[in-house]
């Protein structure tokens, strides 16, 4: 099994100065779904596309890191940046970071970290070398990010611009819901209580199912409180799921929570997932839905 002539292949190399900002640019692409490796050695790239190659179109997308950390290995680069070159079934791209010198000698200061290549522990006798040293593999970069005057999150925006095939599908919402009995997820982002809708559970014929069933749905959607409630909290969630997505979240997790996690909260859960699945990707989940059936 391996991949055709016909299947291009994306592969970013990410290098450039130390401190420019590669392991927040690293970290973005792993939220873009690319296949991410950190601080490979150009040595290694021939066995590397091998590895690729026979994925099956699993490794389509794919990430390296290069840079000083593994500059014994450094002289080898251009020489695997020319077998990239004469790949046909891959599309290497270089992706230089870059920053002012006294910004990258604050970047050390402010994180007590010594340049990789400052012998005499001053961070800018390391930066002018490491500069030296890659001015020719700047010159072959495809793409240069001066991060100067990026934050994190700015930076984090830039790169998944660049890169991100279809941006509204990188930031993904999940609506859980969950049983306030059986605790709060921990690892939601917003919690809403619903236990003050009616309940299906004294309901006799409805008890024994969940709100995935429409029956159950109809009866928690049919009430005046449900609808008023809904309109205020999609107004609510229109403001800020554009606001948590441009802050540089991949995912966000919104908890609805009744008494079991079985009629109101699922009901609830599968319809604001269906109320925004043409805005983001949207994942309704049902974390206690079985929970009563394991006693």
């Amino acid at each position: 099994m391996s991949i055709n002539s016909s299947q291009e292949v994306q592969l970013v190399i990410i290098t450039g100065m130390s401190g420019a900002g590669k392991t927040v640019v690293v970290q973005s692409f792993e939220d873009l779904g690319f296949f991410c490796v950190d601080n490979l050695p150009p040595t290694l790239i021939p066995k590397f596309l091998e590895l690729m190659k026979e994925s099956n179109g699993k490794m389509n997308k794919v990430a390296v890191v290069m840079d000083l950390r593994g500059r014994e290995f450094f002289d080898s680069l251009f020489q695997a940046l020319d077998h990239l070159d004469e790949t046909s079934w891959i599309t290497p791209q270089i992706l230089f970071l870059d920053a002012k010198d006294n910004v990258l000698v604050q970047r050390y200061k402010e994180t007590r970290r010594s340049h990789p290549l400052a012998k005499t522990g001053m961070p800018l006798d390391g930066i002018q070398l490491e500069r030296e040293l890659l001015d020719d593999l700047k010159g072959r970069a495809q793409i240069i990010l001066d991060t100067s005057d990026l934050k994190p999150r700015e930076l984090r925006e830039k790169v998944i611009t660049q890169f991100s095939t279809n941006n509204s599908q990188v930031f993904s919402v999940n609506f859980v819901s969950f049983g306030f009995k059986y605790g709060l997820p921990i690892d939601a982002d917003l919690v809403f209580d619903v236990r003050f809708l009616p309940n299906p559970h004294y309901i006799d014929s409805l008890r024994p199912k969940t709100g995935l069933q429409e029956e159950v749905s109809s009866y928690v959607l049919k009430w005046n409180d449900t609808q008023k409630f809904l309109e205020k909290l999609i107004d609510l969630l229109k403001l800020m799921l554009p606001q948590y997505k441009r802050e540089g979240k991949s995912q966000l997790i919104v908890a609805i929570g009744c008494t079991g996690g079985q009629h109101r909260s699922v009901t609830l859960a599968e319809y604001l997932a269906k109320i925004f699945e043409g805005d983001f990707k949207t994942n309704p989940l049902h974390r206690d839905i079985e929970r009563r059936k394991q006693k």
